[in-house]
């Protein structure tokens, strides 16, 4: 199973995380292309702290909203919004390149992630710059969205994730962050409901239901509240239940 974080999301003089710790945990980092968060040398910085770790590197392409991180739909043209996330592809790349790796996968941020599960002219931009810039790169989102059936329709591999940290509905979804149950603190509750998600298949959602999730891989935020600690206890977990925490791509 792969374990997965979103890196590389401060600014400046703003410091949002541990990257560090967090790459000693995950197989797979979601790194900010500077569009939701992220500096240059931030992201030049996480790219070559990966690289070192053998931490494969995915592009977390968000709408251009550093105010809102990233958390705010954008009612952007398809046209437009493809030609945001082919600059961010480009930008995180070369920041890639000089830390002698590449861009091995491609995962929307934020709102951008929410919409895209649903909204299909948004899904279908941001699979068309994918395949415009590389259509080996997989694409990494939540299971039953419209960007993974559009991803797969276009010949692109689809990976579903599942998140160690947020609540979700008893439709599957993720619970919106402004409502109670979104996200989860307690390390020991969230290792042990990821263990439950890995080996059985489901994870029970806020209003009480068991829901069927397939994942390839779990994601466990970088900027949540005690992310290291949370980190470090779902790959325990996972470890202690006989799983062997590998990234679902090999390209790093």
């Amino acid at each position: 199973m792969d374990l997965n974080a979103d890196l590389g999301e401060s600014f400046g003089a703003w410091r949002l995380g541990d990257d560090l710790a967090m790459l000693d945990l995950v197989s797979s980092a979601n790194v900010a292309c500077g569009f939701h968060a992220g500096d240059p040398l931030t992201l030049q910085r996480t790219c070559a702290a990966a690289a070192e770790r053998g931490v494969v590197i995915g592009a977390q392409v968000g709408y251009r909203d550093l105010a809102g991180f990233g958390r705010r739909f954008i009612d952007v043209a398809p046209d437009e919004l493809t030609a945001d996330v082919l600059y961010q592809l480009g930008a995180l790349e070369a920041m890639c390149r000089v830390a002698g790796t590449r861009v091995a996968y491609v995962k929307p941020h934020g709102a951008l992630y929410n919409a895209v599960v649903h909204h299909e002219e948004q899904a279908r931009a941001l699979v068309a710059a994918v395949v415009a810039y590389d259509a080996t790169l997989p694409v990494l989102g939540l299971p039953g969205s419209a960007l993974l059936r559009r991803a797969a329709e276009a010949g692109l591999r689809a990976v579903s994730e599942a998140f160690a940290d947020r609540g979700y509905t008893g439709e599957g979804t993720l619970v919106p962050r402004r409502e109670p149950g979104a996200l989860l603190h307690d390390p020991d509750l969230v290792a042990a409901r990821t263990a439950r998600l890995v080996t059985d298949g489901r994870i029970r959602a806020v209003d009480g239901t068991w829901v069927a999730v397939a994942a390839e891989s779990i994601c466990t935020h970088g900027d949540s509240p005690g992310a290291v600690a949370i980190a470090r206890a779902v790959r325990a977990a996972l470890e202690g239940a006989g799983v062997r925490i590998e990234p679902f791509t090999g390209r790093g």
